[in-house]
C-alpha cells in the first residue's frame, strides 16, 4: 500500500508555482528566460508560452542551452545560432555559440533572468555549467536570477562516483561534483553561489510534492527529452555510468534509438565479457547481448557487437559501478 501511494504522488515543478504563487516576484520586471523543450508546466505548455501569457509584454529575451531551445541540434560540439522569435519578435540568444555566457549587451535588456532547465542527475551534462555561467554574468551586472526547480530524475538520496579533480574542471564538469550527484538544479545553483562566492540576487521557486526518494516515474511527470540523446528515463538512469564510453573507442549508442542503453564495437566479444563479469556488478539490471549499426558518430555504418542494459530495479541498480566494472573487462 505504501509503494502505491508513492507511485501516485504528483509533483508540481517550479514553473507551476511561478504562475500560481510567485507572480508578484516578477511583476513589472523585464524578463529573460533560459529554457528548452523540456521546460514545461503540468499541462505540457512551454515555459516560453506560459510566461509570455501570464506576464504579457514582460518577456524581452530568450536564451537557449546546448542543443538549442528546441533540442534541435544533435551532436556534442554543434553550436546553435542566435535568432529572432518569429511570434514574439524578441531575440533568442544561444548560450552554446561563440559565447557560453550571456554578455552585458544581452543582459542589459532584462531585470530578471529566469532559468528553467531539466537536469538528468549526472555531472557530465552541460546545463549546470550554463546555469553557473549565467550566475556569474548576473553577478557582474547586479541583476536578479530566478531558478524554477525540477526533480532530479535519479532521486536525491543516492550519490555515486569520484569527485572531479580541480585541474579537470571544464564545461562538462564545472566543479567537484560526483558523477551521480543527487542534486536538483536549484540545489546546484545554491551550491555554486556559495563555493564560487557569487554576489547575485538568487531566488528559488521550489517544487511541491517532490521527495528525495523519488525517481522520475514516482513523480507523475511526463518525460520530455531534455537533449537529443536522452529520449527516455531509462537513458538517464544508465547515463552516469554509460557516459564514460564517450572517452573510449566503443560506441556509446549514439546513432541508435537507444543511446547509452546500448554500447559496443566491431571488435568486442560480448560472451567473453559477460562470462568474466561478476554478477554482483549487475544488481538491478540485465545485460542482453546486442548487435547494432550506428547511423552516425563512432563506428558509423559498422556492425557493432555489445550489450543492451535493461534496468529492472532502478533503486538497486548502480550505473556508475556497473559501467566501471564493464570498462575493466
Amino acid at each position: 500500500m505504501k509503494s502505491r501511494e508513492k507511485s501516485s504522488q504528483k509533483v508540481l515543478v517550479g514553473l507551476d508555482l511561478l504562475t500560481s504563487e510567485y507572480q508578484n516576484k516578477v511583476k513589472d520586471a523585464r524578463v529573460g528566460l533560459l529554457y528548452n523543450q523540456a521546460s514545461v508546466d503540468k499541462g505540457l505548455c512551454s515555459a516560453r508560452d506560459v510566461i509570455s501569457s501570464v506576464f504579457p509584454g514582460q518577456l524581452k529575451v530568450l536564451f537557449g542551452p546546448q542543443h538549442g531551445r528546441g533540442g534541435e541540434d544533435q551532436d556534442n560540439m554543434v553550436e546553435t545560432s542566435h535568432e529572432i522569435d518569429p511570434e514574439l519578435q524578441i531575440p533568442v540568444f544561444s548560450l552554446y555559440s561563440e559565447t557560453r555566457e550571456p554578455t552585458d549587451q544581452m543582459l542589459e535588456q532584462i531585470d530578471i533572468l529566469i532559468i528553467d532547465l531539466q537536469d538528468v542527475g549526472a555531472r557530465v551534462y552541460t546545463f549546470a555549467s550554463t546555469m553557473l555561467n549565467c550566475l556569474r554574468a548576473v553577478s557582474k551586472q547586479g541583476k536578479k536570477v530566478m531558478i524554477l526547480d525540477r526533480p532530479n530524475p535519479l532521486g536525491g538520496e543516492v550519490v555515486e562516483g569520484n569527485l572531479l579533480e580541480n585541474e579537470l574542471f571544464s564545461f562538462v564538469g564545472p566543479w567537484r561534483l560526483p558523477m551521480r550527484h543527487g542534486l536538483t538544479m536549484a540545489e546546484m545553483a545554491l551550491l555554486f553561489k556559495d563555493v564560487f562566492k557569487l554576489d547575485c540576487d538568487l531566488e528559488i521557486v521550489p517544487m511541491k510534492g517532490w521527495r528525495r526518494d523519488m525517481l522520475w516515474p514516482d513523480t507523475g511527470l511526463r518525460w520530455i527529452m531534455p537533449s537529443p540523446n536522452m529520449p527516455f528515463f531509462d537513458t538517464a538512469m544508465v547515463y552516469p555510468g554509460q557516459v564514460i564510453w564517450e572517452g573510449t573507442n566503443l560506441s556509446e549508442g549514439r546513432g541508435t534509438c537507444r543511446p547509452f542503453e546500448v554500447f559496443g564495437a566491431p571488435f568486442l566479444n560480448p560472451k567473453e565479457i559477460k562470462t568474466s563479469l561478476s554478477p554482483s556488478y549487475l544488481e538491478g539490471c540485465i545485460l542482453q547481448e546486442f548487435r547494432f549499426r550506428p547511423t552516425f558518430h563512432k563506428w558509423i555504418g559498422a556492425l557493432c557487437k555489445g550489450f543492451h542494459i535493461h534496468v529492472l530495479a532502478p533503486k538497486l541498480y548502480k550505473p556508475y559501478r556497473t559501467s566501471l566494472a564493464l570498462l575493466q573487462q
